[in-house]
């Protein structure tokens, strides 16, 4: 047979084939003939939230931390919708652990938890359980050891904490042992209805269980959502030796305790008390309830929320949290607003809805919705306009150093690269302020040295966590330090000063999911609070000066001898824009952001030893680019008579994570 009929005759019968093949296909594949279903990409909600099951548990921590010689349980309290189970599918959980359910309430309406006559949960504070039982979730509501109707005691992010979440991780996955009640005998079992897969979400106190539990590796925590969390605790009470409030966890602890908690945890609150020193210094207590070290051990997926000017939370903890996490190829989202210690449901709802639901949706059912392959984070950049990058910090951002120098006026200086000389004074002064220091740049003051950069000739970015190293000279034992960033010029921001932190809370509400007649979805609506304002503090860090040697161990100081440290400044993302000026400003105490050392030291600054590290997108050739090239105008250090206008001054914080909006 000649070769192009062999040729032919394969061509022919490879299509015959094909169509038969085609043929058969649909023949025994009803679905294809109509078209096969696609994947899901959203949970929808199909299932009845008003005949959910609702049910309490209480789990086995395997502490006593009560010392009553029993072993302690926390109560669980079940939201799940009742129809998977009776088809025979278990269900995600998405869960929030807190010591706030009783005692002072969750979200921008205080809400706290209500039961029926059998101590079944009615009202399960904020929209969670609302949104996503319909949508075939669980949702589970844990009174952390101590709190509520929980055994044990509250130890501050210790032990027992982070044990009463991760138990409650355990029982969902088989492995920890649940009862119908507080002190019966009957077992209680989830893996019936659920298949373990939980994902931890949380503000504040909250959202800090979440970051712990997530550090001990747990298996069957796929994600968190740690929402203005903590990191470490001792970096809510202490900035490198500078106490930051006039108290310590043993305060805490005795605001959120049950009373009968409260009754029997003298012990506990001791321990507190002694392991917390209000010297500053590092302790074993420190080291327990400090998360940053066992990043590695995070198998969860990490989606964080922080407001940049969150004075409560600061954002060092999101900033040390988030470098850990990367270092250990953790997966990672974010969301940076212009508020304070407010919840992304209170500055930017439909999207937050929209955002939690698919990012659940994707970590907890395994939906291929797309939300991993969008940018990693999302930054307010002025109220209610946000922008996104792909990576965070970005790729092109690198550690830039600037350098202070002397000016024609008495701590009135320059911001550059070059090296500075000479020295600058200032006296630590108690009663001023952040936002004092900003209005009074351009004068001299006796409070402060500050250093300014020209009007740029183009905005300029930071982006992450920067350093300042100071060489100072103190006339006393004592000395502690600050070092705030400022952006010179005109704005329009969130003014997270006011009480509630950048938003103000309208009469009109806004539903989102299922409502019954004791646990409503509508919530009052928000909106952004704005200040018209002359000056912008973005990022700020605070130290002991005693503590430069070892940042966990202060010392007396010996006056006259110059002494170096470097504080660590809170993470941010900021754009000075063109026209502006960035300033260093460098001072002692900081009003009722820090507590005053013991003394009132003068401090001289060695400028030539004195610099800051700050990420500028784009390096050094992004600042150089910036610099002004106009010849007739040179830098100008002439004091200014005009004060310039801000925020209000930082308030005193009541040291409770989550606040009057927890």
């Amino acid at each position: 047979m000649p070769i192009r009929a062999r040729r032919t005759r394969f061509i022919w019968r490879s299509l015959v084939t094909a169509a038969l093949a085609a043929l058969m296909a649909t023949l025994i594949s009803p679905g294809a003939a109509l078209g096969a279903p696609r994947p899901p990409r959203e949970s929808e909600p199909v299932y009845s939230y008003e005949k959910a099951i609702r049910e309490s548990v209480w789990v086995d921590t395997r502490l006593d931390g009560d010392g009553d010689g029993r072993t302690d349980r926390v109560a669980v309290d079940i939201v799940r919708p009742r129809e998977p189970a009776q088809q025979g599918r278990k269900i995600p959980v998405i869960m929030d652990a807190s010591p706030y359910y009783s005692c002072c309430g969750r979200g921008n309406e205080s809400q706290k938890k209500t039961y029926d006559a059998d101590g079944h949960v009615v009202q399960m504070p904020l929209f969670y359980d609302n949104y996503f039982v319909p949508r075939g979730y669980a949702f589970v509501g844990v009174d952390l050891a101590g709190t509520n109707r929980s055994d044990g005691c509250v130890d501050v992010g210790g032990r027992s904490d982070v044990q009463s979440a991760k138990a409650v991780v355990d029982w969902l996955n088989g492995r920890a042992e649940g009862y119908t009640s507080r002190t019966g005998t009957a077992r209680a079992t989830a893996t019936g209805w659920t298949d373990g897969s939980t994902g931890m979400i949380g503000k504040s106190y909250d959202g800090t269980v979440a970051n712990g539990v997530a550090a001990t590796g747990v298996e069957g925590l796929k994600t968190i959502v740690p929402i203005g969390a903590i990191s470490s605790w001792y970096d809510y009470y202490f900035a490198q030796g500078a106490p930051l409030y006039d108290g310590g966890p043993d305060g805490l602890s005795n605001a959120v305790e049950s009373p009968e908690a409260r009754a029997r945890c003298g012990a506990v609150q001791k321990r507190l008390v002694e392991g917390a020193p209000r010297s500053g210094d590092w302790t074993p207590l420190w080291t327990e309830r400090d998360h940053v070290p066992d990043a590695g051990k995070v198998r969860a997926s990490v989606f964080a929320v922080h407001g940049m000017q969150d004075l409560n939370v600061r954002t060092k903890h999101f900033g040390q949290w988030w470098d850990a996490l990367a270092e250990n190829g953790v997966q990672r989202k974010l969301w940076l607003s212009q508020t304070g210690h407010v919840d992304p449901f209170d500055f930017r709802r439909t999207a937050w809805v929209d955002t939690l639901h698919r990012w659940f949706d994707h970590e907890l059912l395994g939906y291929d919705n797309g939300i991993d392959r969008e940018p990693m984070a999302d930054i307010e950049r002025a109220p209610d306009r946000w922008s996104t990058d792909r990576v965070w910090p970005p790729r092109a951002t690198e550690s830039v150093e600037l350098r202070p120098g002397k000016g024609t006026a008495p701590g009135v200086g320059t911001l550059g690269t070059e090296r500075g000389k000479g020295t600058e004074r200032f006296t630590d002064d108690p009663q001023r302020s952040e936002t004092d220091w900003a209005a009074a740049i351009d004068r001299s003051t006796p409070d402060k040295a500050g250093f300014t950069t020209r009007p740029l000739a183009r905005d300029l970015r930071l982006s992450g966590s920067s350093k300042v190293t100071v060489t100072a000279t103190p006339t006393t034992r004592t000395a502690h330090l600050s070092a705030v960033l400022v952006d010179l010029g005109p704005d329009t921001i969130r003014d997270y000063a006011d009480d509630h932190e950048g938003i103000t809370t309208l009469a009109d509400r806004t539903c989102w999911g299922a409502s019954t007649s004791g646990d409503s979805s509508c919530f009052k609506r928000t909106e952004a609070k704005k200040a018209a304002v002359d000056y912008t503090v973005f990022s700020r860090g605070w130290a002991d000066l005693g503590t430069y040697a070892d940042p966990r161990k202060g010392r007396l100081l010996t006056p006259g001898k110059p002494y170096t440290i470097t504080l660590d400044l809170a993470a941010s993302d900021h754009v000075v824009p063109k026209g502006h000026r960035l300033a260093l400003i460098v001072a002692g105490t900081d009003q009722n952001l820090i507590e005053p050392p013991a003394d009132t030291p003068t401090l001289a600054l060695d400028l030539s030893r004195t610099s800051a590290q700050v990420p500028l997108v784009g390096g050094a050739d992004a600042f150089r680019t910036t610099k002004s090239t106009a010849k007739s105008t040179p830098q100008s250090t002439t004091p200014r008579e005009s004060r310039l206008d801000g925020v209000a001054p930082p308030r005193p914080f009541r040291h409770v994570p989550g606040g009057s909006t927890a």
